[in-house]
């Protein structure tokens, strides 16, 4: 059922088609030439710069020029390198300043600086300060962040501020409110920082729907992004800026001069497991860190870092308030801390997760340690960029390896950052849930006509190519649910005005959308607290929900006694005595290898490399997969049939990642059973998978080619996988974000996540059952497929493993590759420690083997 259509909504439809059909005039940038003002501006600048010792660059100087003549653009240059400054004296140097003495409530934004992180807005703000004195301006700089006070929200909301820092969500709060359209009028320019970080993800589409509105109210303003580790850069601008034809990329100064470094094991194990920490190495990173004045060691996930600090703290000699802890589970005024006192140069060491991967500026910090792969080259080239935080300044990283293979890993990254290879991060397309949330923001905030909305966000990357019949579904969903919800007043929250304009004016719905605006997922956290006062952050509610009063638990740097659960929060006190204290784990808590970074591993493998000294240390684990089985060439297909008392093994090696291997090896799983009417089970890593069958079956290339076949793939992947379940599980969040699960309002206590998993699954299943095609179904299934399984990805790799020569062996024993992924098929099924403990034991009955 369509939304109902009035008569004024043809007549309007009629008028814009005609208005339409007329040519545009052709688009004029009219470049002023500079006045006195702007050559005494740009003077100052350049003395401003000569005071702090550095020198105006090249590409700078191109952003200055671009921006003086109007001109949007995207900037890609290393961290350190004077990012901010290039952007933001464009904008200091073209701004108009205002005849006579503007009315004290008159409006007067000229700048919007969007950054990713609420955390980085203080030290944007100080960043931005920094040279008005030396240009005259007086300029006055808010935030505007979920973090900000009634005082700083208000003077937001009127434009009180020259310059506005903000994050997407409260961009896309302010524009829930119809007074704040002339206060964006005057914008000369929106600056988006870290551009790349919002890229990909939903949080960026939001961006792009508040950008397509605010250029709509302020249509000569500039749009200028920012950003430091991309690999598609023309794509990364085009989805910032999707109708400036004319828009620039400026490339920064080549990538700073980087001191990269591997920390190799004296006694490298040839058959390395996953889930070893590299405690081993303890020794060695401490002698690092007190070989600087200051260092930062990144861990890839918080319980890492927690079981690092704990560690750490065990034998660390110094002043025990300069080792600290920073990742995204603390509290925000703990990681406040931790950052001021890095900033100030009082901490030796922070042990810390992707939380301070961003912009933040430690010019103190000495040294970088990444603790395990990076993962990605990207995350290491930004890790590293957080030492020698200062322009001309040499970046050093330490790698610290926690197990051989990762000494490979390392090897690929260096050989990818000397060639200028970084991954690619690709924007979304058609996140339906979003556009409904940005459609009742529009309602909210002064209404909107559906002709002017639907032209207005096809001028957006993200929704170009939305389809009639999506766009009148998305207008029934925010008036009326969709078929199967229309009879629950909750689900009606817009209305059709006489005049056609579609409206928000209940204000209990209005509240509830402005405490739920935004994309960012809720993880289901649970505030920890002492009994006594004192907030130390949020853990997981399924982690928290095992345990019981007196269970202790590592968090926030401490041994903490759990007391009670209430009102969603767990009341703890500092564990007395000694005792083991287990580790919170966070979901997601595997970050996989990216597809460049597996491709160099592969490559390596096969045999295409240098001498480096990291590399030469796991030679004899290559060498030794050589003489078991075989080391594949690019050009081949490795496939391992292990036969060993616990069962029959058949391990491939596509080199794809971790999440093209999960679905890929669950096809395989049903492909197989289905052909050999057999049982199998799974297990996956970033460098291949192992399939275990219940019964012994025979492997031959026949066989592998038809189960590696790429035909009827999405089938494939269904008869392996209980897509429906996968769907459920994502579907939460896009019912969150599509507003189906309003928040509780102020005062009332949160809902906890089985509550919300309770109320999402029950409209899954009413959907499920009453409306199949609705949207947001259809969403569910499509981001399992796309985000989750990488079924783009998945595709090319059984197109590349189709074209590759097919290496059968039958290895008497388990190789180097194959030892990690026969480890992983059993974690499961034994606890932590016996499983350690059988590893440990096979792997040193391999060692005195091949010894």
């Amino acid at each position: 059922m369509s939304v109902r259509q009035t008569p004024a909504m043809a007549r309007r439809r009629a008028a814009k088609a005609a208005a339409n059909s007329a040519p545009a005039a052709p688009a004029v940038v009219h470049v002023e030439p500079e006045s006195a003002e702007g050559r005494t501006r740009r003077e100052r600048l350049n003395n401003w710069f000569k005071s702090r010792g550095w020198k105006v660059q090249p590409f700078q100087r191109e952003v200055w020029a671009a921006w003086a003549a109007g001109k949007s653009g995207l900037l890609h240059a290393p961290t350190g390198s004077g990012k901010t400054l290039a952007v933001w004296g464009a904008a200091l140097l073209a701004a108009t300043l205002p005849k006579k003495k503007p009315a004290k409530d008159a409006p007067r934004l000229k700048i919007l600086w969007i950054t990713p992180l609420r955390a980085l807005a203080a030290d944007t703000e100080q960043n931005l300060r920094a040279p008005l004195d030396a240009l005259g301006l007086q300029w006055t700089i808010g935030t505007r962040t979920g973090d900000s006070g009634t005082k700083q929200r208000d003077l937001a909301r009127k434009g009180l501020v020259d310059a506005l820092i903000t994050t997407p969500e409260s961009l896309a709060l302010l524009l829930t409110y119809a007074d704040t359209q002339p206060v964006l009028a005057g914008l000369e320019g929106i600056v988006v920082d870290e551009w790349h970080e919002l890229l990909g993800n939903k949080r960026g589409v939001l961006l792009e729907l508040c950008l397509a509105r605010v250029k709509k109210i302020a249509p000569k303003l500039r749009i200028w992004g920012i950003s430091a580790t991309l690999g598609n850069l023309d794509e990364a601008r085009d989805a910032l800026i999707p109708d400036g034809s004319d828009a620039v990329l400026v490339r920064g100064t080549s990538p700073q001069k980087l001191a990269l470094e591997t920390l190799v094991p004296d006694n490298v194990v040839r058959f390395p497991w996953a889930g070893h920490l590299g405690m081993k190495q303890l020794p060695a990173v401490l002698a690092r860190i007190y070989a600087a004045n200051s260092t930062l060691l990144f861990t890839n996930v918080r319980s890492a870092a927690e079981l690092w600090h704990q560690a750490l703290s065990s034998v660390w000699l110094e002043d025990p308030s300069t080792l600290a802890l920073h990742h995204g589970s603390l509290d925000r005024g703990l990681r406040r801390e931790v950052e001021d006192g890095l900033r100030a140069g009082r901490l030796r060491c922070v042990i810390a997760t992707s939380s301070l991967d961003l912009g933040v500026d430690f010019a103190a910090v000495d040294q970088v340690i990444q603790l395990g792969s990076p993962k990605s080259i990207a995350r290491l080239l930004q890790r590293a960029g957080r030492s020698g935080h200062r322009p001309g300044e040499r970046s050093r990283l330490i790698n610290v390896p926690t197990h051989a293979l990762e000494l490979i890993e390392f090897a690929a990254a260096r050989d990818a950052l000397n060639a200028g290879r970084i991954e690619a991060r690709h924007p979304l397309r058609l996140s339906l849930d979003v556009l409904a949330q940005h459609l009742v923001t529009l309602a909210l905030g002064g209404g909107f006509e559906a002709d002017d909305a639907l032209a207005e966000i096809r001028t957006t990357h993200a929704f170009r190519d939305i389809t009639p019949l999506q766009w009148q579904a998305v207008l029934d969903f925010i008036v009326r649910g969709g078929e199967a919800l229309q009879h629950y007043p909750d689900y009606r929250r817009v209305e059709i005005a006489d005049d056609g304009r579609y409206l928000l004016a209940d204000r209990r719905v209005a509240l509830r959308h402005r405490l739920s605006v935004g994309t960012i997922a809720s993880d289901g956290s649970l505030r920890v607290k002492y009994m006594k006062g004192g907030d130390l952050g949020s853990i997981e509610e399924q982690f928290v929900g095992r345990m019981k009063p007196g269970d202790r638990f590592l968090f926030a740097g401490r041994a903490l006694e759990l007391v009670t659960l209430k009102d969603m929060t767990a009341y703890v006190r500092i564990a007395k005595g000694k005792g083991d204290a287990i580790v919170p784990r966070w979901q997601g808590s595997r970050m996989p290898l990216s597809t460049e970074l597996a491709h160099g591993v592969q490559a390596l493998i096969a045999g295409e490399h240098d001498a480096a000294d990291d590399l030469a240390a796991v030679l004899p684990l290559l060498d030794l997969q050589a003489r078991i089985s075989h080391r594949p060439a690019r050009d081949e297909f490795l496939v391992e049939v292990v036969k060993r008392r616990d069962g029959q093994h058949v391990f491939l090696y596509p080199f794809a990642g971790r999440q093209v291997h999960e679905g890929l090896a669950a096809m395989l799983a049903a492909r197989l059973g289905k052909a050999t009417a057999n049982s199998f089970s799974f297990a996956i890593n970033d460098y291949g998978l192992v399939l275990s069958p219940a019964k012994r079956i025979v492997v031959d290339e026949p066989l592998l080619r038809s189960i590696l076949s790429a035909d009827d793939l999405v089938d494939g992947i269904r008869a392996g996988l209980n897509l429906s379940e996968l769907a459920r599980r994502r579907f939460r969040d896009i019912a969150r974000v599509a507003g189906l699960l309003p928040p509780s309002l102020p005062g009332r206590t949160p809902r906890s996540m089985r509550q919300l998993q309770a109320s999402s699954g029950l409209l899954f299943d009413v959907l499920t059952q009453h409306d199949p095609g609705h949207l947001l179904l259809d969403q569910a299934f499509r981001e399992v497929l796309d985000a989750e399984l990488d079924i783009v990805h998945l595709r090319t790799t059984l197109d590349a493993i189709a074209s590759r020569r097919l290496v059968l062996l039958q290895p008497d024993t388990l190789s180097p590759l194959s030892f990690p992924l026969w480890a992983e098929g059993f974690r499961g099924a034994l606890s932590t420690e016996d499983w350690r403990t059988r590893v440990e034991r096979a792997a040193a009955e391999l060692e005195a083997k091949y010894g």
